[in-house]
């Protein structure tokens, strides 16, 4: 087996590989992190060789919010596992306004790439849990002093 560019040891026959078990014993907290909140990572490139893949748990506890940030390119999928959290954004015509999606067990919430938002847990007794995946292969997390979005213009 050779090492591939991104120094990843990939078998010559791609259809004859070993699946991964990660246990959750084997859930990793050196993962990028957000104020408010613990990511732990589960399924990436440095625990099974992902390329093009994230996956982990993300835990707010009670009465707590997030920092503010978003995940660069990647698109983020959630699905929540326990709790009530919340996931605010800005209104895209009037920024100085937030949108809040109240969540329950069994919802899922997309987040397109650069959306700068935050999760809240309002519930004064229960953590919130959710499984986040994510299109890159890193947990991608940049931190952000509100929800306005500072980028390139969109032009179109």
């Amino acid at each position: 087996m050779q090492p591939n560019e991104a120094g990843l040891y990939v078998p010559e026959d791609p259809f004859h590989q070993r699946l991964h078990h990660v246990g959750p014993d084997l859930l990793s907290a050196q993962t990028a992190q957000t104020s408010g909140m613990r990511r732990v990572e589960a399924i990436s490139g440095k625990s099974v060789g992902a390329s093009n893949l994230w996956m982990g748990q993300t835990h707010v506890a009670a009465a707590t919010n997030s920092g503010n940030h978003h995940h660069g390119d990647s698109e983020t999928a959630i699905y929540v596992v326990s709790g009530h959290p919340e996931f605010v954004f800005a209104e895209i015509d009037d920024p100085s306004k937030e949108i809040r999606l109240a969540t329950k067990p069994g919802d899922y919430i997309f987040v397109p790439p650069y959306v700068p938002h935050r999760e809240e847990n309002p519930d004064p007794d229960e953590e919130a849990v959710v499984v986040i995946a994510r299109t890159t292969q890193d947990a991608i997390v940049v931190n952000l002093p509100d929800l306005r979005w500072v980028g390139p213009e969109r032009t179109t």
